[in-house]
């Protein structure tokens, strides 16, 4: 008798692990699935992962740039660093994605993305986000790229103004 129960405890905790590791695998596959179009996206010019940021995203800049914090909602990320950058450019930065990697409700992209300047220069730079998502919206990120090449763009072109 003890035996059976073992055994049952032992088949029913193998179920719950597989079912589990499931929901993760379908978790992590709809997410990368969802990143990867955003990125898509961004790179035919038709949108991108800023439009899956949630209302309430945090979006931490990790590191010593002059952009390094942390923005507490979707807007004063877009009005204090999207938006500016933008405007510091003469053509739209664009990505090309090495690798996606997707652990649980997190997704890593590491990429690259280039542009053009205002001042005619190019932009380039490699970037390692990583994605919280939730129900398929961006609700936190940690972005790490090269510090040294971001501040030198920022301090060497102007915004243009509208």
């Amino acid at each position: 008798m003890r035996a059976a129960l073992i055994a049952a405890s032992l088949a029913l905790t193998l179920i719950t692990g597989i079912s589990t590791m499931a929901q993760a695998d379908t978790t992590e596959t709809r997410n990368k699935a969802v990143i990867a179009q955003a990125f898509e996206a961004w790179r035919n010019g038709t949108g991108g992962p800023y439009d899956l940021l949630a209302e309430d995203a945090r979006w931490t800049i990790t590191g010593n740039s002059l952009a390094a914090k942390t923005y507490p909602s979707r807007e004063a990320f877009l009005s204090e660093v999207i938006r500016p950058f933008n405007a510091r450019m003469s053509q739209p930065l664009s990505p090309r994605v090495h690798h996606l990697y997707a652990d649980g409700d997190t997704v890593v992209a590491l990429f690259d993305a280039s542009g053009t300047a205002r001042d005619g220069q190019p932009y380039v730079n490699t970037y390692a986000w990583f994605l919280r998502l939730r129900d398929e919206r961006i609700v936190e990120a940690h972005a790490f790229f090269d510090a040294l090449a971001f501040d030198d763009f920022w301090r060497r072109v102007t915004p243009a103004t509208k």
